[in-house]
């Protein structure tokens, strides 16, 4: 919400207002008693406030007697699409009530916001809400889709909280379709396929799809922007018949023109009128592609006639590919002549992204402590159908998020090509890979050379992060390893054993700077690197020794450095230790700026918002 408007009725509720202001910045505090403080605006009434200013907020938040904001509202309340969000708040901070604009307007999300701040009670009566299912007339903002309706959105609302039996179609995946997924009620069966639905089960039909349905209940479409449409056409074609055609062909084909993403053709089309006028009417981009971009594409339907014009083999078929970053086109070319008789050409392609298919899922394990994976990586887990995991260097107990008929596989005992091998066969079936690393995977985690391989074999993968073990070392010395005006970087290496280093990167070279050093992969040279180090650190300087941070059985050490070797002798370590080295381990001097009472930033301007 970019203005909140906060009105306190009583003294009290101009202190709970002064706590309110400062969590929303953009936000005015308005009353009708008198204050000394400056942030305090004065009014005269709050009759007279809201006539001047009831539609110049996104959300006012009333505190005081809830009789007072119902009867203030009531004169200015219009539509809930328009409305601005209103909660109410007694000045003692007990409860916090949404009154109006609750989902659109986002005032139950406003309420949760305030109950949180002051530790007041939340008081929510929408539907939905109470019983924690899906708002589906806020999931479209939500998550960037359009909706088409057979009946009035309350009606199919009303079904859905009254928990009649809803089918839920999923043609694509995007952030929204696994909201959807995690958070399926009781009464919802999703599908993936629309011939496998037995209507005569159910009484509601959603779905998440770039498709028209014509089903005989009351039906729901989100229709999010995935389809990538390339063109081409005759030089001069009509603008108006070239709209008019292409909403036929959509219709025809049972294509939502909600759902369409982007425009793209040859660069020599930069001007067309036609393609211009139809990419602002849409409200979508128009891309234009080089003839040796479009000639990276082997096309279905290659053209000699635009090969001999243009010098390419496809125009409409390799923009769509090239848009959606796919090479499986979901209409192929059509060619079609205008009222006028020029033509024009065109096919579409679902967004890469978009795409249900297999997936592989490289993801960071964290540390070792279980619970710190990230919450997508755990979701991940939960989801897959193959893991594959980095043997001793990942906590077993991350396997027990599987689903139960996962397979579980320790990448340990296995080579890299045995490795890939499996990972095609699950691929080809579709299925979701996830090879689980420890830490983070960028980081000493060996998946440069898998993810070679997934490119060259055209499979699609992605990377989810993972918390290292040097942030887990921070967390456990409670030290912060940038520290103003003493040390302010953090240097990630490992010493020179059985693999070299780059030239550039000799440790006694990078120690010149002093900084926080983090060592990994090292204690079996633990006396060389003490030596490289003590070229430039003083020997007083502060080590820490972290041998499995954050597993059941961690074990750490602190010293100086010019007891690094003898230490790590001493307690026997040779593997999955980490050293830290550096002023900042246990340093509790110098303050930062960013929370100094002096200084300003746009969080924290110490300007009210003006009336």
């Amino acid at each position: 919400m970019n203005r909140i408007a906060i009105i306190a009725s009583t003294d009290r509720g101009v202190t709970l207002g002064l706590i309110l202001q400062k969590e929303f910045q953009k936000s005015a505090l308005v009353s009708t008693r008198p204050s000394e403080r400056t942030e305090v605006q004065s009014i005269t009434s709050i009759a007279d406030f809201l006539q001047t200013s009831f539609h110049s907020f996104d959300a006012f938040i009333f505190i005081g007697a809830l009789g007072i904001c119902v009867r203030s509202i009531a004169p200015y309340i219009q539509d809930k699409k328009e409305d601005p969000a209103i909660v109410n708040i007694d000045d003692h901070g007990k409860f916090a009530q949404s009154v109006l604009s609750g989902h659109i307007g986002g005032a139950n999300e406003l309420t949760h916001k305030i109950a949180a701040i002051t530790g007041a009670q939340a008081v929510i009566t929408t539907s939905s809400d109470i019983q924690n299912i899906w708002q589906l007339d806020t999931l479209a903002n939500q998550f960037g889709w359009k909706i088409r309706t057979t009946s009035s959105l309350t009606t199919l609302i009303s079904l859905f909280v009254n928990n009649k039996p809803t089918a839920v179609l999923l043609d694509i995946k995007d952030s929204g379709t696994t909201y959807l997924e995690k958070n399926k009620p009781d009464f919802v069966d999703f599908y993936y396929d629309y011939l496998q639905i037995d209507f005569s089960q159910y009484e509601l039909f959603i779905a998440v799809t770039y498709k028209i349905y014509n089903s005989s209940l009351p039906t729901l479409l989100y229709h999010p922007q995935v389809l990538h449409v390339g063109m081409g056409c005759s030089r001069g074609i009509e603008t108006h018949l070239v709209e008019e055609s292409f909403r036929d062909q959509l219709f025809q084909h049972q294509i939502a023109i909600e759902s369409i993403k982007s425009l793209g053709s040859i660069d020599i089309k930069y001007d067309e009128e036609a393609f211009i006028h139809l990419a602002q009417k849409l409200e979508i981009s128009f891309f234009t592609w080089t003839a040796d971009q479009l000639n990276t594409q082997q096309v279905k339907n290659p053209s000699e006639t635009v090969r001999e014009k243009l010098g390419v083999d496809s125009v409409s078929e390799a923009s769509a590919m090239l848009s959606a970053r796919n090479q499986d086109l979901l209409l192929e070319k059509q060619k079609i002549t205008v009222a006028s008789g020029k033509k024009y050409t065109l096919a579409l392609t679902l967004d890469k992204t978009a795409q249900r298919k297999a997936m592989i899922a490289i993801i960071g394990a964290g540390p070792g402590d279980p619970e710190l994976i990230s919450v997508k990586g755990k979701q991940l887990l939960e989801q897959a159908d193959l893991i594959l995991y980095a043997g001793s260097l990942v906590p077993e107990e991350l396997l027990t998020y599987a689903k139960p008929d996962t397979i579980i596989r320790n990448s340990a005992s296995m080579n890299l090509e045995e490795q890939i091998e499996l990972m095609v066969a699950y691929y080809s079936q579709g299925k979701m890979i996830v090879r689980l690393h420890s830490g983070d995977p960028s980081i000493y985690g060996a998946i440069q050379e898998q993810i070679s391989i997934f490119e060259e074999r055209g499979m699609d993968y992605f990377i989810v992060p993972g918390i290292s073990a040097f942030q887990a070392a921070a967390a456990y010395l409670k030290s912060e390893f940038t520290i103003p005006e003493v040390v302010q970087t953090i240097i990630l290496t490992r010493g020179e054993g059985n693999t070299p280093l780059p030239e550039h990167e000799k440790l006694n070279e990078m120690a010149r700077h002093k900084a926080t050093m983090c060592i990994f992969l090292s204690a079996t040279i633990s006396k060389t690197v003490q030596a490289q180090l003590l070229e430039h650190y003083p020997e007083d300087t502060p080590i820490a020794i972290l041998y499995r941070v954050t597993w059941k059985d961690e074990e750490v050490y602190t010293g100086t450095l010019n007891e690094l070797a003898a230490i790590i002798r001493e307690h026997k370590l040779t593997r999955t230790v980490l050293i830290i080295v550096g002023v900042a381990i246990g340093a509790r001097q110098n303050r930062s700026q960013l929370y100094h009472p002096e200084h300003k930033h746009i969080f924290r301007t110490g300007k009210p918002v003006k009336l």
